[in-house]
């Protein structure tokens, strides 16, 4: 070993040994209390703390402003604190429902009335389907399959598949059908008939004259808050005088409008179904009508057999006579 390794390595009392850290001792730690150089650090910190806030400042500036996501979403969730809160999940569902409520407070009172009167339509039609569903209106075959077997001469078993049949068109000829086995007059028959079948066809159309008042009341009520909406907004632009701001008029146009919206969008539906139902009970009354009359006349829609005579066939048909006045021959001569 040479004199310069020697002097290369040799300790310093300023360097540490191998493997250990050098620990830099903390000023701050270091210093006793009331030293300048604790004390200088604290009071510097709130400055080098300040750059982040100023960051955080421009990134609320330029980005969202979080202020502006709370309110949205308070307005967009209408439905806390309802009890539909708990029962609608986050989803679609709950946003349809909230975009609902939110189009009925804008709207104001008109559209609160539009959306009960919407409620009451489909609960009428609601019932009108379960009424039609549990008179069997689409059982028209049974009737006519009652028919042929009464024309065939089986009656009675004609009249038990029709009377097992909760159809009125059955019922009214199952009636029929008995008062003829009874040789009762075919005019009290009919009056009875006739009486059965109007009763029925009258519980048919019950809740029609709703479905209409609500068909064509809906839009006039819409139009009625669309005018109540451009009063009110002309109102306020005549409050702002000379500094007019254009969204007050577009802002009540838009709502005004709203009602019309939603009153036409209840009446469309309404009068669909209603058309609907009452073609139903329209055929119904012709297949009872059609039907009913077959017991009381002839089909003579086909030729009677080969070889059955005619009821008029021995009638003998002598031409017409010449009937002569004597008088006016006289004249003449």
């Amino acid at each position: 070993m040479n004199d310069e390794d020697a002097v290369t390595h040799e300790p310093s009392p300023d360097v540490p040994p191998t493997g250990e850290v050098l620990a830099t001792p903390d000023p701050v730690a270091a210093a006793p209390a009331g030293d300048p150089v604790a004390e200088g650090p604290a009071t510097a910190a709130p400055a080098t703390s300040s750059e982040p806030e100023a960051g955080a400042s421009e990134s609320l500036i330029d980005g969202p402003d979080p202020r502006v996501e709370t309110g949205h979403e308070a307005g967009a969730d209408t439905l806390a604190g309802t009890p539909l809160d708990g029962m609608l999940p986050e989803g679609p569902a709950r946003d349809t429902v909230t975009q609902a409520l939110d189009l009925l407070t804008v709207g104001g009172p008109v559209v609160l009335v539009l959306a009960g009167m919407s409620v009451v339509a489909l609960a009428i039609v609601l019932l009108k389907l379960w009424q039609f569903r549990a008179a069997r209106l689409g059982q028209t075959r049974v009737a006519r399959d009652a028919l042929v077997l009464y024309t065939a001469g089986r009656a009675q078993e004609a009249m038990t598949v029709a009377g097992r049949c909760r159809n009125p068109v059955a019922q009214a000829l199952a009636r029929a059908m008995r008062g003829q086995s009874r040789g009762l007059p075919e005019h009290k028959v009919r009056e009875e008939v006739v009486r059965v079948g109007a009763d029925a066809l009258h519980s048919l159309r019950s809740w029609f004259r709703a479905l209409e008042v609500i068909a064509s009341l809906a839009p006039l009520l819409g139009l009625f808050g669309t005018v109540l909406g451009m009063i009110e907004a002309f109102r306020q632009l005549e409050a702002a005088g000379n500094q007019v701001n254009p969204a007050i008029l577009s802002g009540g146009i838009w709502e005004a409008l709203l009602t019309t919206a939603v009153g036409l969008a209840v009446a469309m539906p309404v009068i669909v179904v209603l058309n609907w139902l009452e073609r139903r009970v329209d055929r119904v009354a012709h297949e009872m009508e059609s039907v009913v009359t077959r017991v009381f006349t002839e089909d003579l829609s086909q030729d009677p057999p080969h070889g059955t005579p005619y009821a008029n066939e021995d009638v003998r048909h002598e031409p017409p006579r010449r009937v002569v006045r004597t008088d006016a021959i006289a004249a003449r001569v």
